[in-house]
């Protein structure tokens, strides 16, 4: 779906940025993966023939510049974008913080939001220049919907969900489309922790955990990062040529908007 297509990726580390990486240039994009750590993305480019890494903080101004620049030197052109940058966060209730995690909040929120504005601020106009293109911004279920403890994430993401409405808006009469993918809970390692230290907290089998959560999604089951990619690819492609402005959710019917 995807073929002859330039792709930059932001936040493209381990997880779903990787499987992003993976499925995209198996649908026959060329992908530059842009992430903080270095060894992050060469790692993945070395693993994924044909990948370009390109170490950069979302948030810095500079950085997100230089990878414009890298961009239109190497390929003169960008097709899709893909902003799939967010902070490794813990769960604090407001009421709970402290100096350092009051940091912590406003660098995640850095990252959901004002990355996501740095970077369709300096390589939207690459597809401007051409008179099309496709951003995808992954938001999540936490952008519609806040859990205690989570603010930081809901924050971060819900500032891109309506980015994104007010991009669509602007960059429309330019032929740039803008869209959403906000997944729910997503299958990983990560989630199944979280399950089992709730198991422990209630003094109940994982399983118990397990069936309780399943039961709250229409289809019994958890997306994968796999899933969740397939949307972007969607999204990012010219099937979703008539699409803009809209959200897609990929959360196994976890919530209904």
């Amino acid at each position: 779906m995807l073929q002859g297509k330039i792709a930059v990726i932001t936040g493209a580390g381990p997880g779903l940025g990787r499987t992003l990486t993976r499925l995209m240039t198996a649908e026959g994009a060329t992908v530059v993966a842009a992430a903080r750590t270095a060894a992050t993305v060469e790692k993945i480019a070395a693993e994924l023939p044909g990948t370009l890494a390109f170490p950069a903080d979302v948030t810095s101004p500079a950085d997100v510049r230089a990878l414009a620049a890298a961009v239109t030197e190497r390929f003169g052109r960008l097709d899709v974008l893909v902003n799939a940058a967010f902070p490794g966060t813990h769960r604090r209730n407001v009421l709970d913080m402290s100096p350092a995690d009051l940091a912590s909040w406003r660098a995640a929120v850095d990252i959901g939001a004002y990355g996501t504005l740095l970077a369709c601020r300096f390589l939207a106009p690459l597809m401007v220049e051409r008179g099309e293109g496709s951003i995808v911004n992954v938001t999540s279920m936490s952008s519609r919907k806040g859990y205690a403890g989570r603010s930081d994430f809901a924050a971060g993401k819900a500032a891109a969900h309506l980015l994104s409405h007010c991009l669509a808006d602007e960059l429309g009469p330019y032929g740039v489309r803008v869209n959403c993918v906000a997944p729910g809970w997503i299958a990983s390692e990560v989630l199944d922790d979280w399950m089992r230290s709730r198991a422990a907290a209630e003094g109940v089998a994982y399983e118990d955990i397990l069936a309780r959560d399943l039961s709250a999604m229409a289809l019994r089951r958890i997306a994968t990062e796999e899933d969740v990619a397939r949307a972007v690819v969607f999204l990012a492609s010219d099937r979703s040529r008539s699409i803009t402005g809209a959200t897609l959710d990929v959360n196994a019917g976890q919530l209904f908007t």
